[in-house]
């Protein structure tokens, strides 16, 4: 009996000690702040990531002491590269997109307030766009793993449109049937999937907001999230889809409370 008693005892030591080796094998997660150079270091200046890749590069932009925003590239080994496009002015960068090229999408404003697009390429080269009919600005944002770029663009009217650009430069522009032609109103594509699947919302003569997924073929579906407002500024928010074809946002109930939402297929 001593002898089976003894066994256990090693047999449980045994089943404790492999568990705790493998934890204390396990890497401790590390948090390695950065801040890009020439960062401002005075209240609501200085450093904002927005996305990283798979690779380790993180895109963002960094507000300086002169409360003028930039965009930066940081690369896996901590290496940080700034860079402005062409004629950009203080420029908003809180939609810069990246995608696992190292391709980024850039939204920027000139001198006279107007919003244009650019793409940079890993390399570095900057090339900026705008939509075509967008007097009133050019808002790019984001970018999918092929270079596909949606966002929409403002016309002479004040009424916005969406575009998606392709990686050739070309662009599709598209309008959803029921939003709303007055100024401030219209549709507003904000991410696309592998599949070239777009979401957005689209504000209708309400000022209600909505959300909609078009298909790659042009096809265009609506909906709004149960318990949605219906009030001025309320609604469906479509924010993000994945190759799945899942749909993620937000949406504002009529007490202008937020929420979130999975559409599912």
């Amino acid at each position: 009996m001593r002898r089976i008693g003894i066994l256990m005892l090693v047999l449980f030591a045994c089943s404790v000690s492999v568990p705790w080796q493998l934890a204390q094998a396990q890497p401790k997660p590390r948090v390695i702040p950065f801040d890009a150079p020439g960062a401002g270091t005075m209240s609501g200046q200085g450093t904002f990531p927005q996305q990283n890749t798979a690779a380790g590069t993180i895109v963002g932009f960094y507000v300086d002491a002169n409360n003028v925003s930039h965009g930066f590239v940081r690369a896996a080994n901590g290496t940080i590269t700034s860079f402005d496009p062409p004629g950009s002015a203080n420029t908003q960068f809180d939609t810069l997109g990246i995608n696992s090229a190292g391709t980024i999408s850039v939204p920027y404003f000139d001198t006279n307030g107007v919003g244009h697009g650019a793409v940079r390429a890993a390399d570095g080269t900057i090339t900026p766009f705008d939509a075509p009919d967008a007097p009133q600005g050019t808002v790019p944002q984001s970018i999918n793993v092929v270079g596909t770029i949606p966002g929409f663009s403002i016309d002479a009217n004040g009424v916005s449109h969406g575009f998606l650009r392709a990686p050739d430069g070309t662009f599709t522009l598209f309008d959803v049937s029921e939003a709303g032609t007055g100024s401030g109103q219209g549709t507003f594509a904000g991410a696309t999937n592998p599949s070239n699947v777009t979401v957005g919302e689209y504000l209708d003569a309400n000022v209600v907001n909505h959300g909609f997924v078009r298909d790659k073929d042009g096809t265009i579906t609506t909906f709004d999230a149960p318990g949605a407002g219906t009030g001025a500024g309320q609604g469906t928010f479509a924010l993000s889809i994945n190759p799945a074809g899942e749909v993620i946002g937000s949406y504002i109930d009529s007490n202008d409370v937020f929420h979130g939402y999975v559409l599912t297929k």
